[in-house]
């Protein structure tokens, strides 16, 4: 290899696109690491591969890419969707260059995923709304809570002048239902406590909650592990993450229960390492995915967007403060939680930034 070859190696080995250089037959020659981390495969296991042995699209793309090595005509495909070996789907645009290379063409494919960047426009409008609506409550909790406190005490005055005792169970229904609602401001409004941080195992509080299902469905749920035990711990408060996954969890259990089909219940919870992941402006080198999947009815789509707002719920008798108290939780911890659902699928996906190294080995 000259100076220039390997200089030119350099340049693309260190590219942030991900580049793919095909013969005519369509068959792998290169792919650097920004493509290996994309897809998830091996450039030097993958070389002489077929394209489609590497991700899969539709067939009228690989017709494109022929036409491409035939007629040396350059194209831009937006917004496509691949499916890599590991099943994931990905959105992505991507540029196709036909080169000459010793009489025969070659193709380079430089691939732009575009996942993360709808991403981060979604997480971002999702913020936003949230910080709103924190806002809209507040400030109705401030307005709520002042004449209930005055409610509350004129109550506690009228007892004291009433002439015959058996009145005052009507004074006493006002103070009860006075702290009733005013425990139910204090619930939407959150913890103002801090998290207390200690390094922590994930599969502990995993496991804790698991432990806790099992006990309350008897078996009538199966539930599911699926861990990566080369994760680090994580700096987490233990008792607050154990709340945030017990009330996705609860919720997966309510769907399950409302369910009048006779398949069996089934919650699956997974854990596993993401590289390069960014949360708000942040771009993390390694975070903790925490899945949490269930197959019950799934969530209406008139409520996924508003999911994670305060009194909002999708069945009659729930308070709708459950994945609002989860979102506090996570987002305290720096993290972040999303959720797809469709009937018979829902998936809740919790991101947590590794904040030291790892003790551990980090997962190959």
């Amino acid at each position: 290899m000259t100076i220039s070859d390997a200089l030119h190696r350099l340049l693309l080995d260190n590219l942030t696109t991900a580049t793919l250089l095909l013969n005519a037959d369509l068959r792998l020659e290169y792919m650097n690491p920004a493509a290996e981390m994309l897809l998830a495969i091996s450039g030097q296991r993958s070389h002489g591969q077929f394209i489609s042995e590497l991700f899969t699209e539709s067939t009228e793309a690989l017709h494109s890419l022929r036409q491409a090595v035939e007629q040396a005509h350059p194209f831009t495909k937006r917004e496509a969707m691949l499916t890599s070996l590991t099943g994931q789907s990905l959105t992505v645009d991507y540029a196709v260059t036909p080169i000459l290379s010793h009489g025969d063409t070659m193709l380079l494919l430089e691939v732009h995923p575009r996942d993360r960047l709808l991403r981060i426009t979604k997480e971002e409008a999702q913020l936003s709304k949230q910080e709103t609506s924190k806002m809209l409550v507040r400030g109705l909790a401030h307005e709520i809570k002042n004449p209930l406190g005055g409610i509350r005490g004129a109550a506690q005055l009228l007892a004291r002048q009433l002439p015959d005792e058996s009145l005052r169970d009507y004074t006493n229904v006002i103070i009860e239902e006075a702290d009733r609602l005013r425990n139910l401001v204090d619930r939407m409004l959150g913890s103002n406590k801090l998290p207390s941080l200690a390094m922590t195992n994930v599969h502990e509080v995993l496991e804790r909650v698991c432990n806790l299902v099992e006990a309350e469905t008897q078996g009538s749920i199966t539930v599911v592990r699926d861990y990566d035990p080369s994760l680090p711990d994580l700096l987490i408060d233990r008792e607050q993450m154990i709340q945030a996954v017990l009330n996705i969890v609860r919720n997966a259990m309510q769907a399950i229960g409302s369910q009048n089909e006779l398949r069996l219940g089934r919650i699956s919870l997974r854990t596993r390492a993401m590289r390069q992941f960014t949360i708000g402006h942040v771009r993390h080198r390694l975070v903790t995915k925490i899945e949490i999947i269930d197959n019950g009815p799934g969530i209406p789509a008139e409520l996924q967007d508003t999911l994670f707002f305060p009194m909002v719920s999708g069945r009659p008798d729930g308070t709708g403060l459950g994945l609002a108290i989860t979102q506090n939780i996570i987002s305290q911890h720096q993290g972040l939680i999303e959720c797809e659902s469709h009937p018979g699928h829902t998936l809740f996906s919790i991101f947590l930034p590794w904040n030291k190294e790892p003790h551990r080995h980090e997962p190959k």
